[in-house]
């Protein structure tokens, strides 16, 4: 329990934390309203005379308040002064059953491994601050049930030496995680380009968009720079032949509707891509027994190794759109064949972590940094967020 987490940790607050922090940790509970201006005067103007007394008083306060707002100091200490956090509250001490609650709006902070095994909602005190905040797009209980999102994944194509083993996984943990946050979703599996933009254009007309606060669009396929592959490319196509190729640019055409006019539009893409001018698009399927390893396909169906491809660019100027990629420019993204990509696992990962807290942007960033730790020899990644048009922060609100 939170409270007697912070009891425990009483000692080593009150010889350990130095006056700025102190302060620091008094203010942010205070705007959280876990202290009121009564509460708070007495211990502030302790600190001008005994700094160690005015920690005393402070976490007595707090924990004899409960678990809630016990969860939230610690949780503030935490993000003010991690060496100390780790000090008070290591690894053994936390458990699983870690403090509950934060800046008035965590069930519980993230433990110390990390990242929590289920989302963590948010509390209703945090969702009624942001909606107070005009930078935030508001978000409110009856549109929120009206939330929907699209998911397109390609997974078996034409030329079974693209098949993309580890894409159901992915599937199937997008799904899961959009549902969690309270999205319908419009799944559609193995489409051409054709199919995918024809899928856009009716999830555009979907008509729960008018009533929706914000739509997810997550495509994944094979793909090369500003394009997603369809189902049946191939690369011998005719000089008056279209070959199987979506245009990136059409996401957001096809979203500029009136319906969504002033809404977030999340927009997710997991693809492969060629690297220079003149290379080959990449895909996956080219060597079975490195099922349970990375796969790669770097330049043709022929190629061997160990790593699957994944990524690509585009740029968009469209109004409250942000984009994440799954890579940087000129750089590929690796699959797991029996786990799905690393996109989707940092993705699924960080969201439920930190979305009961976290805008978009900021989840992101966490997702980007995370990516980041990827490196398998001379291989490695990291999630790119592109030309975010975002006009406000965007809080999904789990649990609301």
């Amino acid at each position: 329990m939170a409270a007697k987490l912070l009891l425990k940790a009483r000692s080593k607050f009150v010889d350990q934390v130095n006056p700025e922090l102190l302060k620091q940790i008094l203010d942010k509970l205070l705007e959280d309203e876990v202290l009121n201006d009564q509460e708070k005067n007495p211990i502030h103007k302790l600190m001008n005379s005994n700094d160690a007394d005015a920690a005393r008083s402070l976490i007595d306060v707090v924990r004899k308040k409960g678990d809630r707002a016990s969860g939230m100091m610690i949780d503030h200490i935490k993000n003010l002064d991690g060496n100390l956090y780790d000090e008070l509250f290591p690894q053994s001490t936390q458990g699983a059953q870690g403090p509950q609650g934060t800046q008035g709006a965590q069930a519980a902070p993230a433990p110390p491994s990390e990242f929590s095994d289920k989302l963590i909602p948010t509390t209703e005190a945090f969702w009624r601050q942001q909606q107070m905040d005009d930078d935030v797009y508001p978000v409110f209980k009856p549109a929120k049930k009206q939330r929907v999102a699209l998911l397109i994944t390609n997974i078996k194509f034409q030329d079974e030496r693209r098949n993309r083993r580890g894409a159901d996984k992915d599937e199937r943990n997008m799904e899961k995680l959009l549902s969690a946050l309270g999205y319908e979703v419009v799944k559609y599996t193995d489409l051409t380009a054709k199919e995918i933009d024809e899928a856009i254009i009716k999830f555009s007309k979907h008509p729960k968009l008018t009533d929706t606060d914000s739509v997810f669009v997550v495509i994944m396929s094979h793909g090369k720079r500003d394009f997603v592959l369809g189902v049946n490319y191939r690369e011998d196509v005719c000089a008056n032949e279209k070959p199987d190729e979506f245009p990136i640019d059409n996401i957001c055409k096809h979203l500029a509707c009136r319906a969504l006019e002033d809404k977030p539009k999340v927009i997710i893409i997991q693809a492969c891509r060629g690297e220079d001018k003149g290379s080959l698009p990449v895909w996956d399927g080219v060597n079975q027994a490195a099922a349970d390893a990375f796969q790669s396909d770097s330049a043709s169906p022929s190629s061997g190794g160990n790593l699957e491809d994944d990524a690509l660019r585009f740029v968009n100027q469209e109004k409250d759109f942000i984009f994440l990629l799954s890579c940087t420019p000129n750089a590929k993204s690796y699959r797991y064949p029996g786990d799905g990509s690393l996109l989707i696992q940092d993705i699924v990962q960080v969201f439920i972590t930190h979305a009961h807290e976290d805008h978009i942007e900021e989840l992101f960033r966490k997702v980007s940094k995370q990516s980041k730790k990827f490196q398998s020899g001379e291989q490695m990644q990291i999630a790119t967020r592109d030309r975010c048009s975002l006009m406000k922060r965007f809080y999904l609100f789990p649990g609301i």
